[in-house]
């Protein structure tokens, strides 16, 4: 069984930034996606940013140039740094590794408001 332990959500301000981490345990491929996804209030689960075992990066459009997806494969840990926060932004996000039997985390709520 796997896993997926979010922390480093929050509410901040608009033009602030968090940094969410993912920290996956248990019988994981060497080789894999991982990543993160969003859900607003009344809204469908979108992709945010996904990133591979190999580093190969993808965005979605709304928030390309503003947030970073990075990961350590030794701690099959995956971070998402968002920055030059909006208030569209503000959702719960959940952190999702792949591909094939997909897993996901518990979620971690992100508010942006002033």
């Amino acid at each position: 069984q796997v896993q997926l332990v979010e922390s480093g959500g929050g509410l901040v301000q608009p033009g602030g930034s968090l940094r969410l981490s993912c920290a996956a345990s248990g019988s994981i491929f060497t080789l894999n996606v991982m990543g993160w996804y969003r859900q607003a209030p009344g809204k469908q689960r979108e992709l945010v940013a996904t990133i591979t075992t190999f580093g190969q990066t993808n965005y979605a459009d709304s928030v390309k140039g503003r947030f970073t997806i990075s990961r350590e494969n030794a701690k099959n840990t995956v971070y998402l740094q968002m920055n030059s926060l909006k208030p569209e932004d503000t959702a719960v996000y959940y952190c999702w590794l792949g591909p094939g039997n997909a897993y996901w985390g518990q979620g971690t709520q992100v508010t942006v408001s002033s």
